[in-house]
Order: C-alpha cells, then structure tokens, then sequence
C-alpha cells in the first residue's frame, strides 16, 4: 500500500527545536515514541510518554553515549521491510515492533570545528549512531519515513493525523536523509583531511592546504581525468584558488581551434589570443591585453610550449602554467622557477557541469558552441556593409573568446586578440565602457578600439551601451539580439556606420 500509518516511533535529535510540540502530536495520535537519552528526558518532561531505548534494547547506554542505538533491536525495527513477509515473519519470532517514522538530527560537527575545538574534541562530535538510523530508515523509505529536518515538524503532524505519509512523501524525504548524511560526511572528510593532509583524504581525493580563504578546510575529488589528474612537472603545491583560475584558463583556451593562450586572474581573462604564427605569438598578444592584470596570473595554452614561448614567460611573475605537452627544453627553463607550478594536461573537457546550490546540484551540458548561432554562417548582418574576411575573423575569434568572460560581458578584439574586456559588470553600459576604457588607458598613447570590433554575450537592452563601442571606433559588432529595443539598437548602429551581426545564441557565464 501506498500510505504507512504511522504507529511506533524513534526520536533522537542533537537540535531539539520544535521537539516537544512534535512529541505532543505524536503522543495525542497514539504513536509510540521510543527515545535516547536527553531527548527522551526532553519529551518526558513535556508529559509525553517515552520509552528508552536501553528499555527496549535490554542494554544500556555505554562509552559515554557512544553507543546508544547500535543494536539489533533498534535497527531490524527500522530496516525491516514490510512489503515481505519473512521479514514481518521474523520480526514476530524475535518480539521486535517495527518503526515507521525515524527523527534523527545530527551532533553539529562543523559547529564544533568552527569554535576552534580540539582534534579530540572535534573527533568527539562525529555521529555514528545517527548516520546509521538516518541511513537505514532512508533505505528503507517503503516502510519508513525519516525526517532530519525540524522545519518538516509540522508536514510530519498532519501525516500522522491523516493516516500516514504516502511514498512519494517518503521518497522525498529519503533523499533529504542521503544528502544529509553526505554532507555530514563530506565535512568531516574535509576537516580531517586539513588536519591529517593529503595520505589521509582518501582515494580520488586529495587535501589542499586551505579552500579560498585561510579559513576554509578544501579538498580536490577527483576522477582520474582532465586537469584533477595532471601531472605536476614542478612548483608548489596547487591551491584551491589555482585550481579555479586554472580550470578557467584551459577552458578559455581550447574554446579556440587555432593555437591560442588564455591568460587568468581570478577566473576571469586578462588577455586571450590565437596566432596562425606560433604559440608564442599567441602569448604575446594575448598578455599585451593587460600586461599589468597578467601579473600573478595562470597561462595555458591549447599547443605544446616551445622553448620560445618558456622564454617569454620566464621574466613574468606566474602562478600556473598549463599545456598539454611541453618541449623538453622549454621544460627545463620553466622549473628554474622553483615557485611556478608547471601541469601537464589531456586535452579533455567534462560534457556536464554541476554547481552546488544549498540542498542540490544545478546540472547542465557544457557549453561548447553547440548551437545554430555559433557558427558565422549562421548569422543576420542588421546593420551596415558585410566586412571583409579578416573582420569576420575577428569577430568570430571575439564571439568565442566573450564565452569565458563573466557577465555582463563585453570583450574587444583586434588582429585575433582581446584588446579590452569588460567583466562582471551588472549593466552592459557598465561593461562596455569598461572594456573601452581598459582597451585605451592600458595602452597609452595607442587608440587599440579604433578598427577593432566587440563582442558582446547577451543583447543590448538599450542603445546606450553599443554607442559606448561605436563612439570608441569600433567598426563591428556581434551579439545575440533578442531585446525588445533591438531595432533601436540597430538604428543606433546604422547611425554610426558600424556593422552589426546578430547570432540569435547567448553565452551568459556565471
């Protein structure tokens, strides 16, 4: 059947908020509440009968409360499943009633590790009996519901008063108990991987010295693959924040076919250039965008680094290098930099991507120009002439290169090279002025927008920020189109003169 009447219960919580209101409902619908220690002495106080589960187990609480549920005539009333009957069978034969609701909440450990505790102390605060129940009830969600969560307090009282919980409710609450517990988990992994160091984290897993801020206990998990599994040819360990920028840089450099290097500060690009004459070229180029923010940042590089290219870097104070191949003379100069970490990549990329949000994952596919409007031949000339081949060049190395820009994003190009990015801005107009401004000021004495042409990754919802680039010089345009004052923003651009494509494809980046 679909809905398990709820008639017998165990309660063990570590946050009692909302217990005593819970008990009462429990106790005014009959249900039988069995409990641990200063939760059953919680309930009884609130005039609520409670059995104790070393009444029920015949054996008492040991070890300090270390071992309080670990028994089998706790456990095989939780993961017994009704649904057959040689486990009903042998439920009756060894006197065991069976639960249909668990309410557990864990001892809060990453409380404990945030007041500086101990490693004793904080040792001290690792549940074991709770995980086991949540677990074993969440397994057994056809039989049982389990609840790790006081806020469900209420939805769990107007299911006992309503004959039960129905399985999709159970189900739903199974996955809030398995993602509980992992969390749970992962933070102590987390923790004790910090104290104890990378032998310690695990297979796959692997301590860093701090997350993004000296606060914060990280790990990287990795997959056997891609830049988790690159081999170090020298440096010093890799940090969160490496990991982060670096990831961003190899991206940004294989979004592009042709030799191209991608510079990172701070997940977002300093410079970004392709080059039919050399990779080192491509480097050149790409850190001419902005020599100054390039300072500390990660390179890589979508071609082996040649000798030429490792002499060009030297000089430059660098926090990572990656490529997938590096000339054994070019490899020798890079580790005379005792400090610069060198990484050794496959050229792979994940086809999804997963961002946690509080209680979930966001999951979607890679975006790795897919799409009908990524490709030139695809898309609308709405204002000016058609431009010449080496144009559309550029515009279609700067329709590539916006991708890796945070939003809003406006990326500036020149002879395949950004010339001015603008990032991260919460208005376009903001971010147009910015790349023109970056593009001119960066560059003394040099007008770098006049002739180029601009990207942008979503429309213009107004004018005014296209105006910010035609009157910068700019002579071409791509952007996705789509506002609702598309044709005020074409107007504007035949106006100017300024030659405008629309690709009907957006490349937000968050």
């Amino acid at each position: 059947m679909s809905k398990r009447e709820v008639k017998r219960a165990l309660i063990s919580v570590y946050d009692k908020t909302g217990l005593e209101e819970l008990a009462r409902a429990l106790g005014e619908a009959g249900v039988e509440i069995v409990s641990t220690g200063s939760t059953a002495k919680r309930i009884a106080d609130a005039g609520v009968p409670v059995t104790e589960v070393a009444e029920l187990t015949g054996f008492p609480e040991v070890l300090d409360g270390r071992v309080k549920t670990l028994h089998p005539r706790v456990h095989s009333g939780i993961l017994a499943d009704l649904r057959k009957d040689s486990h009903v069978s042998q439920l009756e034969e060894l006197g065991i009633e069976p639960f249909q609701l668990v309410v557990v909440n864990l001892y809060p450990f990453e409380e404990t590790v945030a007041s500086g505790a101990s490693f004793d102390e904080c040792v001290e605060q690792i549940d074991i009996g709770g995980p086991s129940m949540v677990r074993a009830a969440a397994k057994n969600h056809p039989s049982v519901a389990v609840v790790v969560d006081p806020a469900r307090y209420g939805e769990v009282a107007e299911a006992v008063k309503n004959g039960g919980f129905e399985e999709e409710q159970r189900k739903q609450l199974a996955l809030e108990a398995f993602t509980h517990t992992a969390l749970y988990d992962a933070a102590v992994s987390s923790w004790m991987s910090s104290q104890l160091g990378a032998e310690a984290a695990g297979e796959g897993s692997t301590a860093l010295r701090y997350g993004e801020n000296p606060h914060q206990a990280a790990r990287l998990e990795g997959e056997g693959w891609g830049l988790a599994a690159a081999t170090q040819h020298g440096g010093k360990e890799m940090s969160y924040n490496n990991y982060q920028d670096a990831d961003a840089a190899w991206r940004a450099a294989w979004d592009h076919e042709r030799p191209c290097v991608a510079i990172i500060k701070h997940a977002n690009p300093c410079g970004v250039a392709v080059s039919d004459v050399s990779i080192a070229d491509a480097h050149k180029k790409a850190h001419a965008c902005d020599p100054v923010s390039a300072y500390g940042g990660v390179i890589a590089c979508n071609r082996e680094v040649t000798l030429e290219l490792a002499e060009q870097i030297k000089p430059i104070f660098t926090e990572v290098v990656v490529a997938p191949s590096y000339a054994a003379d070019a490899l020798e100069l890079l580790q005379t930099k005792k400090n610069l970490r060198i990484l050794e990549v496959e050229p792979k990329q994940a086809q999804e991507e997963r961002k946690q949000i509080a209680g979930g994952w966001l999951v979607q596919e890679r975006d790795s120009y897919q799409a009908d409007g990524d490709n030139a031949a695809n898309w609308t000339l709405a204002a000016g002439e058609a431009v010449d081949e080496q144009t559309l060049a550029d515009l279609e190395f700067a329709w590539r290169a916006v991708r890796c820009v945070k939003s809003n994003a406006i990326l500036i190009a020149s002879e395949g090279a950004s010339v001015g990015i603008g990032m991260g801005q919460v208005n376009r107009v903001d971010s147009a002025k910015l790349a023109v401004d970056r593009a001119n000021t960066l560059d003394e004495g040099r007008n770098r927008t006049n002739g180029a042409v601009a990207a942008s990754d979503a429309f213009f919802p107004f004018a005014d920020g296209f105006q910010l680039l035609a009157d910068s010089g700019v002579k071409a345009v791509v952007q996705p189109g789509g506002s609702i004052r598309d044709e005020e923003v074409i107007a504007a651009a035949k106006e100017a003169g300024v030659s405008m494509y629309l690709t009907g494809t957006r490349h937000f980046a968050h």
